[in-house]
């Protein structure tokens, strides 16, 4: 053979003592720096080095039998000297070992060793990805900048046996090599990007990092599947002797990325094809061919130099960092609204954020898509909502006096707060996520301030009751108490506005909360109209409500001291309270007046009697006999007004008994009627 598989035998060591030393240094530095972006590319590495071990196998394989090959020409030249006796034939088939070794390594080992190769890169690739979503943050690294030049020296020299190792596997014998090429392609393209990251770490732009931790696990994922994918269509791909048989290992998506010019030839063929003449070999088609590069990098450029144009849009505020740097002294400065140049990326990086739009977090609530319900106390206002406990006046169970039942409340609290920002400098660097905090500064004063709160509704309380007339007052000190955290926190924000639109019990609760305020109610009801007849009562006793409390602390006093003042002052207080007295309206004028009619009656009674007596004793004593009797007779006219009276007049000496029936008749008998009266009628 013209084309010996010794040179590509000594690649592929090379390539695999490479991929060995490689994959160690980056191990080390990995778990030296604590850097997971370094493990996670080692063992993208050692997937490497395992496709240049098997192909350092089969380059090996096929040296054995090209020197077996050789040695049978040699010595079917000294069979044909010999005679058919010799047995030449027999010795020669003894020599074909190292060719069915090749067959069979080529047809069975190729394809297990694939999928060994991609079963390792699945296995690996999903362990690095759940170690990269772990929640644990990767450490900061103590030198990025130096891991850098590390890095850049492994992509370096891969870089450069890559292309080596592509440009052998142009000759077909050589073609296996474009497998190990391919990777190790991979390597420089993923230790570039790491030397970028880490010289973004450098300066605190860590993004680029935690982008590599998700992207190499998941290329090793895909490369997997790729192979695996591969072996299987092998099976059922014809087969033609002496026609190159691609492994399965060597990837079909690296090979786009490290011989595109295969792509390009690909492409002109299928345009040849459907337009039915040569047109790659036109003019037009080769001006494009020759000028698509510099277009594309030409393009790439203006596109590059177009991030050093910054538009911030009205209302907004952009901070520019130089090399990670908003420190004016540094380059770094703040722009505001318009059109402004800085030094194109990663130089430079520009952060905008609306100043003056407002914005809203939800304490206490999560909104749903389809916005608030109807705010009814025995429904769910939103998706979800958070319990806040709240002061509440002290209460003894009535079947267990000596248990206290704890003085606080369940209740809800929807407080949407509207903020701006007002530092932008403050709002970006203070704090990693600086909404985040507002949000949690705000539910840890609203739980302080529910502490303090109070949702009674008695008539004491009812002005600071979150339940009452309390709520307004309550927005503007939650609001104020927000202001003054996020002010010793530095997060740079005004606090616009703090509703507390929804203060309300859990549903679940929410009758055994309205049976207590409709008691309350109740209670306040009780005490009002009492409090209303008090003031008809005492309104009605002397006109006013003041009236009878002078007129009360007058007579109590007088009470007090009416037994040891001096009578001149007793004399003096009594009429001064008899004055108040007549004075006073309602029912006290009222009885006043009664009493001082039913006295001037009495005694003009009392007096009419006495002058009727004298007129008595006077007509008694003139005639004691008459007087009695017409007394005797007054009283019988008096006492008998209204009885039927029948007076009969005989002598003292008479004997004749009458005997009167004074029952009333209906009908009258036979012996009622007046004969003589009807006997004259019938004569006349």
């Amino acid at each position: 053979m013209n084309i010996s598989s010794k040179k590509a035998q000594n690649t592929a060591l090379l390539g695999l003592c490479l991929s060995v030393v490689f994959f160690l240094v980056t191990f080390w530095l990995g778990a030296y720096w604590s850097a997971r972006v370094l493990s996670f590319l080692s063992w993208q590495i050692l997937s490497g080095a395992l496709v240049w071990l098997v192909l350092l196998i089969q380059f090996y394989q096929r040296s054995l039998a090209e020197q077996e090959k050789l040695d049978m020409s040699r010595m079917s030249k000294a069979i044909q000297q010999d005679t058919i006796f010799s047995g030449g034939a027999d010795r020669t088939a003894l020599f074909e070992q190292a060719q069915k070794r090749l067959v069979f390594f080529e047809k069975w080992v190729l394809p297990i060793a694939g999928t060994l190769i991609a079963c390792m890169e699945i296995t690996v690739g999903l362990l690095l990805y759940r170690k990269a979503t772990d929640i644990v943050a990767s450490p900061k690294l103590a030198n990025p900048f130096l891991a850098a030049i590390l890095i850049v020296l492994v992509a370096f020299i891969s870089f450069l046996v890559s292309r080596y190792a592509t440009g052998m596997s142009s000759e077909t014998i050589w073609r296996p090599l474009r497998a190990g090429g391919s990777y190790l392609l991979l390597t420089a393209a993923l230790g570039a990007l790491t030397t970028a990251a880490m010289i973004g770490a450098q300066y605190k732009y860590t993004v680029g990092l935690a982008i590599l931790e998700y992207a190499i696990p998941w290329v090793m994922i895909v490369l997997g599947a790729e192979i695996l994918l591969n072996t299987i269509l092998d099976i059922y791909r014809p087969r033609v002797a002496g026609q190159y048989a691609q492994a399965a290992f060597d990837s079909r998506l690296l090979g786009l990325v490290n011989e595109p010019g295969g792509l390009f030839h690909s492409v002109a063929n299928a345009i040849d094809y459907q337009f039915g003449f040569q047109v790659s070999q036109t003019w037009f088609y080769k001006l494009l061919e020759r000028a698509i590069l510099p277009l594309v990098l030409f393009a790439v450029l203006i596109m590059y130099l177009m991030t050093s144009l910054v538009i911030v849009g009205p209302g907004q505020m952009g901070v520019i960092e130089h090399f990670g740097s908003p420190d004016p002294a540094q380059g770094g400065r703040q722009v505001g609204p318009g059109l402004t140049l800085k030094w194109p990326w990663p130089f430079d990086i520009v952060y905008m954020y609306p100043t003056d739009l407002i914005q809203k977090i939800n304490v206490g609530f999560v909104e749903d898509e389809a916005g608030a319900k109807d705010l009814l106390w025995g429904k769910e206002h939103y998706q979800e909502e958070f319990d806040l406990l709240v002061a509440s006046a002290e209460v003894i169970s009535k079947q267990q006096s000596d248990i206290k039942v704890p003085p606080v409340s369940i209740v809800r609290a929807n407080v949407p707060v509207f903020y701006r920002i007002k530092n932008v400098s403050d709002y970006l660097y203070n704090h990693t996520d600086s909404a985040k905090m507002l949000e949690i500064i705000s539910y840890r004063e609203l739980t302080r301030f529910g502490a303090s709160a109070t949702i009674e509704t008695d008539k004491d309380v009812i002005d600071f009751s979150l339940l009452g007339k309390g709520r307004l007052e309550a927005s503007r000190a939650l609001q104020e108490r927000i202001q003054k955290a996020a002010d010793e926190a530095g997060l740079g924000v005004e606090i616009v506005l703090c509703g507390l639109q929804g203060i309300h019990p859990p549903p679940k609760l929410a009758e055994d909360y309205q049976s207590v305020i409709a008691a309350i109610q109740t209670r306040q009801a009780s005490v009002l109209n009492a409090m209303a007849d008090r003031i008809r009562m005492l309104t009605e006793l002397a006109g006013s409500v003041e009236e009878v409390n002078a007129l009360y602390a007058l007579i109590g006093q007088y009470s007090k001291v009416k037994d040891s003042l001096p009578a001149e002052q007793n004399e003096q207080m009594r009429r001064q309270l008899t004055a108040s007295l007549e004075q006073a309206r309602g029912q006290v004028f009222k009885a006043i007046r009664q009493a001082e009619a039913d006295a001037f009656e009495k005694a003009t009674l009392a007096e009419a009697t006495g002058e009727r007596f004298v007129g008595q004793l006077k007509a008694y004593q003139a005639n004691p006999q008459l007087y009695k009797r017409i007394e005797r007779l007054k009283m019988l006219e008096e006492t008998l007004e209204k009885i039927r009276k029948y007076v009969v007049v005989a002598d003292t000496k008479d004997t004749q008994v009458y005997i009167v029936d004074l029952q009333e008749k209906l009908t009258p008998t036979l012996y009622d009627m007046d004969v003589q009266s009807v006997i004259q009628d019938a004569n006349k």
